[in-house]
């Protein structure tokens, strides 16, 4: 049994989902038409044969009526069995039975009938050739009982031909339940016919820019099909977006790369030649291949930290927003002795733990501040604060600076990206773009803008849990 069991299901998984979805269908509506033919069938058949037993009944009643002074009789002309019912009366004695024979049968039954010993009955038999139905009862206040006989090959005739035309339709309805059948399967299954071959042509030519295309309708009212296929879609775009985030990632990574790499080859190469340069020209070239490597191990670790998509679980635990705020606000000063960092803590957020990396966000809070400080002027103040805003924490960092252009505030989270005004400055371009990623794995928001009086404002929501 199990291994009968093992090849349909091997058979069912070779077969295309179309044409087990046309089978599974096919089937169904098939047996539907066939078991309402049987039905039908079932109905007919006791409608007519119901039909014929009132009738025997009403015989009956009528020829009690008349054979009141009636002995046993065997039969009538009547019993020619053509369209008028035959009648006996058969006693309970045998002693008692007419001299004729009986044109019925009578049986045990029969007589038992008459006694009062047995219920009335109806019986099928076949007498002289011919198909009848036969009601035997017995007659009151007699120890008799009446048989009455009408010929059923009329109904038998209506059954075989009422089976007939069921079983004609039953065949028509099996075939169109197999051409419906496959009609849903080709209908139904076209997005997902053409989901398939998006995904394909996606797999040999690995560009991620396809698109199924999706049937016109009013939004809001689309099947589950067309909701694989738009859920499908919007997973392509998201697709196309990383692949070209990293595409990107990678060329500008390269461009990055390139300069300073070239730097470090000139330097090792001319440290190489050491012997040929004078102690003030091997010190230059030293300290310049030493900040060079300095550059290029930044870049890289940044670039390691821009992979990674969220922060490890084991390393989150309590933070306190305004502890880290201060010590990353004393270590700029360090860092920018020309640069005046102030710092304003809401009384209500001192105290506020929220759940993340201590060294991931005191990098987002270095990043900001680091980048205000670069773009401010000497002297210039760089304003921090930490407050409570509709339940959550707001950290804000503002400069004095030349600000953000219009043009540029799109931009100015993205890897790379350099303001033309930015371009002379130290940096790789990917301070901003980590702060936004390290905020987004926290579930925060940062964001920047262009506030009244010049400089620049960058904007951290926390959400407190």
């Amino acid at each position: 049994m199990s291994g009968r069991r093992g090849l349909g299901a091997r058979w069912r998984r070779r077969r295309p989902l179309r044409t087990r979805l046309a089978l599974a269908t096919s089937a169904a509506v098939a047996l539907v038409a066939v078991g309402v033919c049987a039905a039908a069938f079932v109905v007919i058949r006791y409608q007519m044969t119901r039909q014929l037993d009132l009738n025997l009944a009403q015989t009956a009643a009528e020829v009690t009526q008349r054979s009141r002074d009636w002995g046993p009789s065997a039969g009538d002309t009547n019993c020619r069995y053509q369209a008028v019912p035959c009648v006996q009366i058969v006693p309970s004695d045998p002693a008692r039975d007419p001299d004729k024979a009986y044109a019925m049968p009578v049986t045990d039954a029969t007589r038992q009938v008459a006694d009062g010993r047995r219920a009335a009955y109806y019986s099928a038999l076949t007498v002289a050739g011919q198909p009848v139905r036969m009601y035997t009862t017995r007659l009151p206040h007699k120890d008799e009982a009446l048989q009455v006989a009408l010929r059923s090959d009329t109904v038998q005739r209506g059954v075989r031909q009422a089976a007939g035309a069921l079983a004609a339709v039953g065949g028509a309805g099996v075939l169109l339940a197999a051409a419906l059948g496959y009609w849903v399967s080709r209908s139904g299954l076209a997005p997902v016919a053409r989901l398939t071959a998006t995904a394909e042509r996606i797999a040999a030519t690995r560009d991620a820019r396809h698109r199924i295309e999706l049937p016109a309708g009013p939004p809001g009212r689309e099947d589950e099909v067309t909701r694989l296929a738009a859920s499908f879609n919007t997973m392509l775009g998201e697709l196309e977006q990383s692949v070209t985030a990293q595409r990107r990632l990678v060329a500008d990574a390269s461009h990055e790369l390139r300069t300073p790499l070239t730097a470090l080859r000139t330097n090792a190469e001319l440290l190489a030649r050491a012997d040929r340069l004078s102690a003030a020209q091997r010190d230059r070239a030293a300290a310049a291949l030493g900040r060079q490597l300095r550059e290029v191990t930044t870049l890289v670790n940044d670039l390691i930290e821009l992979a990674r998509d969220e922060e490890p679980q084991p390393l989150v635990e309590q933070v306190r927003p305004a502890g880290l705020l201060e010590h990353a606000v004393r270590t700029a000063r360090e860092h920018w002795p020309e640069i005046a960092f102030t710092t304003r803590i809401d009384p209500a957020a001192a105290d506020a733990l929220l759940p993340g990396v201590p060294s991931r966000l005191t990098r987002l809070l270095s990043n900001l501040l680091d980048n205000a400080a670069k773009f401010s002027p000497p002297g210039g103040p760089v304003e921090t604060a930490l407050t409570t805003v509709g339940g959550a924490l707001e950290l804000t960092v503002r400069d004095h600076g030349p600000g953000i252009a219009a043009a540029d505030l799109p931009h100015v989270f993205d890897r790379f990206y350099r303001a033309d005004a930015a371009r002379a400055l130290p940096g790789s371009g990917l301070g901003l773009a980590m702060a936004r990623q390290i905020a987004h794995a926290h579930g925060a928001d940062l964001t920047a803008e262009a506030p009244p009086g010049g400089g620049s404002l960058f904007r951290l929501r926390l959400p407190v849990p």
